[in-house]
């Protein structure tokens, strides 16, 4: 049984327009489960928190390259953090309400690197919380979802992203302790991160030698370099080195040569967190180019006069509904246990494109002004980019639907 997700009191409420959207409060079910009383109450923390914690901020938080690590406190002192996560880890809610803040996030004027950055505890620990070791979850878990840890998850290496069974960074056992050597590149967080939850080989070749094990980023022989990239500027991303790091025994997730299972298992969760990021980046260009349209006056006119821009604003708009409406239709029988592999991977594919589409007519269609460094729809035009690459590229995607539908190389 799951407690209820955190509720703000009135002082948290605000009026005005739907902080859903344009569309969405004409379009959503009295029944639906993303508009339940609760959930609406949480839309309202979440639009506050994003108003008062993040906006006014973010323009530096992307010139600085990373999040302040208070932001991580005033997320966790909500609740906002813990959603998600079983009781027994201390979370509360289902994996609907986390990607319900993260939607929220967004279309209230933040972005999906603040997302990356501010929740990347999501990907991090999961896997720790789902093996259930107690000292574990009180050293690593719990002070994650309270937000005075930041934590990472380390798969990806430079020879090895996808093919997580390739990986070559290894564990040896000494005694009471591994010690680990090699290298994890594109790591999310990487540069505050106090743990990073990684895979490392623990035994011979292929997925069957893969294990889970945590390694503290202040341990000797830990290394960090920071990655500049095209857009999340905001949230930091490093190159991690492991040279002789000793690990205590006592960090490793689950049994040994367990890691691959343990990582396909949440690779679902993070897929459709990135579809909700990528339909709500689509939302909320529709929601900018919208207001643009009206405000902006070309040849004594509104644009939202001209029909070619109207009608360019209709298909972001059904582009974007499409998304979303496929993506928790593939959520919600998910967590009701159904088997939707497939479904996840074409959720994915299809939200990220109806994203790219979006976003690049928004800038088209703010002119000049789209162009410009600081201009929102610019930086949801860099930030989306990453969509169709992280948690999947859109051709692993295709390939797990290819594979599932029988069209096996």
């Amino acid at each position: 049984m799951t407690r209820t997700p955190p509720v703000p009191s009135e002082g948290h409420l605000r009026s005005g327009r739907s902080s859903e959207g344009h569309l969405r409060s004409e379009t959503v079910s009295a029944h639906d489960a993303w508009s339940t009383p609760e959930r609406r109450a949480l839309r309202e923390l979440v639009a506050d928190f994003t108003a008062r914690e993040i906006v006014p901020h973010l323009d530096r938080w992307e010139d600085e390259g990373e999040l302040p690590r208070a932001l991580h406190e005033r997320a966790g002192a909500l609740g906002l953090l813990e959603l998600g996560f079983p009781a027994a880890a201390g979370g509360v809610g289902e994996h609907l309400d986390a990607c319900l803040v993260a939607e929220q996030l967004i279309l209230s004027g933040g972005s999906s690197g603040v997302c990356a950055g501010l929740f990347t505890h999501g990907i991090g620990v999961p896997h720790i919380a789902a093996a259930g070791d107690p000292d574990q979850i009180a050293r690593f878990v719990a002070p994650a979802l309270a937000g005075r840890i930041i934590t990472a998850l380390g798969i990806t290496e430079p020879d090895a992203g996808s093919d997580v069974a390739a990986l070559t960074t290894r564990a040896r056992r000494d005694g009471d302790d591994y010690v680990v050597d090699g290298a994890k590149t594109f790591i999310t967080s990487g540069t505050r991160a106090d743990i990073v939850t990684t895979a490392v080989r623990t035994d011979g070749e292929g997925h069957r030698g893969i294990s889970l094990l945590v390694i503290e980023t202040d341990r000797p022989g830990v290394s960090r370099s920071r990655l500049r990239k095209m857009g999340w500027h905001c949230s930091d991303t490093a190159e991690l080195r492991f040279d002789g790091v000793r690990v205590p025994a006592a960090n490793l997730v689950g049994a040994e040569g367990t890691g691959f299972r343990q990582i396909m298992v949440n690779f679902a969760a993070e897929r459709l967190s990135m579809a909700v990021q990528a339909y709500a980046t689509a939302q909320r260009c529709v929601d900018l180019t919208v207001d643009w349209a009206r405000s902006r006056r070309t040849f004594g006119a509104p644009l939202a006069q001209r029909q070619v821009v109207r009608h360019q604003i209709a298909e972001m708009a059904r582009e974007a509904t499409v998304a979303r409406t496929y993506v928790r239709d593939v959520m919600a029988r998910w967590q009701a246990g159904a088997d939707v592999v497939t479904e996840v991977a074409m959720a994915k594919n299809t939200a990220v494109a109806a994203c790219d589409a979006v976003v690049d007519r928004a800038v088209q269609l703010h002119g000049g002004m789209g162009y410009m460094h600081g201009v929102e729809v610019e930086r949801h035009y860099r930030d989306a980019r990453i969509l169709g690459i992280g948690g999947g590229a859109t051709e692993i995607m295709n390939e797990v639907v290819a594979g599932r539908l029988g069209l096996e190389a």
